[in-house]
């Protein structure tokens, strides 16, 4: 392998992508789809039963126009197309369109004197629900299988080509979406189950600057450092074969495995997050050879990959509850909550009533049920109304505002503080 031109691949990343508004995180997440992208079905964890491969199914979750969600990911997998040899997958999944693509590109690698065949391609999708329909099981449950890149293959008729064998599959995903779109397909059950336990879900909702003009911002050598970050990232492409775990780094994640089992993270419940948790040691090695890769051609594992990996998996954990709280919620709970949300925010001088009415009108168009939800609100404690030169006046309440909606701040945003 020749010299790379960036020591750690990913901080430099990091950096060319710093002239944008999305959170690091965000940056963080897609830039490790790019280089898992590039590593293929190449590089390996033996567990003699099994292996672990560097895949991910990674969904950027956000409010729409906020932190630009597909223009984050695709400056990315914008470097991870320039590479020779990585596949895209088709933009639209279907068992024909899928079997189809993974039949086209069907190749060898050579490992120890032998050919070993592999179908690898990545999905990028700024628009999820384009993407995949959660209510497919079919396709649901082939994504399901996928994700383990189990040793062999399958075979699928489709009507344009017959009988479609596939050897060997790997997929990677990266997509795109919002919370309203996750409340409205994806059902209850779905969240504890098959496929969203083996997704990561990188949420945001704030900018984390404001670039009015990007192009007056980014460095002058711009197009300079894509190129090395192409040469790196195409170098990394090339790492083939078993990655070996330390003895320190062994030594950790056998403290981990019996620390992870023997204490249950207190903000998510067995019931919607047991198969999360279940496969959480699988991500973290997933990501810890995204991480060896990124900053060595040696195929070894350190105990501070490891760390690494534990804790920026582990910081996205808090936001869960934001992707998915409004899942089995009535539509009226979100609608008191911008409600409450609307006359905490007027503090101490509170909200005319019939300016908190018209804030909330096209919600509650009956007179009648706006009312019913301003005395439920006056009981819980979330609002006051007051009397003032004849009018009223509504004011925060002594209880805060609906913890479904509130954003704590304990721990937020420390992404990125073990890469700067």
């Amino acid at each position: 392998m020749t010299t790379r031109n960036y020591a750690d691949w990913l901080k430099a990343y990091l950096k060319y992508a710093e002239a944008t508004e999305a959170p690091q995180h965000m940056h963080f997440w897609s830039v490790v789809s790019a280089v898992a992208g590039a590593l293929r079905r190449k590089v390996w964890i033996d567990q003699a039963y099994f292996k672990w491969y560097p895949n991910f199914y990674i969904v950027l979750v956000a409010p729409p126009g906020i932190v630009s969600k597909s223009t984050t990911v695709g400056i990315a997998m914008d470097l991870l197309r320039k590479v020779p040899g990585i596949h895209f997958g088709p933009d639209v999944v279907t068992w024909q369109s899928l079997v189809e693509r993974f039949a086209s590109i069907t190749e060898a690698f050579e490992y120890q004197s032998e050919y070993h065949p592999m179908s690898a391609m990545t999905l990028e999708s700024s628009e999820f629900g384009n993407l995949l329909d959660p209510q497919d099981k079919g396709m649901i449950d082939l994504m399901v299988a996928l994700w383990d890149a189990k040793q062999g293959g399958f075979d699928k008729s489709t009507k344009s080509s017959g009988n479609d064998v596939v050897e060997n599959p790997w997929i990677n995903l990266i997509a795109c979406t919002t919370p309203s779109w996750i409340n409205g397909n994806f059902p209850e059950y779905m969240i504890g189950g098959g496929f969203t336990s083996r997704t990561i879900f990188v949420y945001a909702d704030q900018k984390a600057k404001f670039i009015a003009y990007p192009g007056l911002e980014v460095a002058k050598d711009l197009k300079e450092q894509q190129e090395k970050l192409v040469a790196d990232l195409t170098q990394i492409s090339a790492l083939t074969g078993e990655y070996k775990l330390t003895d320190r780094a062994v030594e950790w994640g056998r403290e981990w495995y019996k620390h992870h089992y023997s204490h249950r993270p207190a903000n998510l419940d067995m019931d919607h997050f047991g198969g999360y948790i279940a496969r959480k040691q699988v991500q973290m090695h997933k990501l810890a050879m995204v991480l060896a890769a990124s900053s060595s051609d040696e195929l070894l594992i350190t105990e501070e990959n490891l760390q690494v990996a534990d804790y920026m998996i582990t910081d996205l954990e808090p936001d869960l509850r934001f992707v998915f709280q409004r899942i089995g919620q009535p539509e009226t709970t979100a609608h008191i909550e911008k409600f409450v949300e609307f006359v905490h925010a007027a503090g101490e001088a509170g909200v005319e009533y019939a300016a908190a009415y018209q804030h909330v009108h096209a919600l509650f168009p009956s007179l009648r049920e706006f009312e019913d939800m301003v005395a439920g609100c006056i009981k819980a404690g979330y609002i006051s109304i007051t009397q003032r030169n004849g009018g009223a006046i509504v004011r925060a309440g002594k209880a805060a505002v609906p913890k479904s909606s509130a954003r704590d701040e304990t721990g937020r945003r420390r992404h990125g503080a073990l890469l700067s």
